[in-house]
């Protein structure tokens, strides 16, 4: 079920360094109905790795990932 009408949770995750932002991520996915779209902001540069594992376990979707200027920016849907 896709919830298209409610706008996204946005998680400001900047200055957090490993493993908070994974870990914040995961509390948030866990509050989150399905089909629900959170967009997560993050500086530390192994959220790149550790975001895209979690939702590996959770099951959830990144639908996109994009840096700029070492912010790291994730689009996720929860499954």
């Amino acid at each position: 079920m896709s919830d298209d009408t409610t706008p996204p949770v946005r998680l400001d995750l900047r200055g957090l360094k490993c493993p908070l932002p994974a870990l914040r991520t995961r509390k948030a996915l866990r509050q989150a109905r399905p089909g629900q779209h959170l967009i997560v902001e993050c500086t530390d540069p192994l959220s790149t790795l550790d975001i895209p594992n979690l939702l590996r376990e959770t099951g959830d979707l990144l639908e996109g990932q994009e840096t700029t200027n070492e912010l790291h920016v994730f689009r996720i849907r929860r499954a």
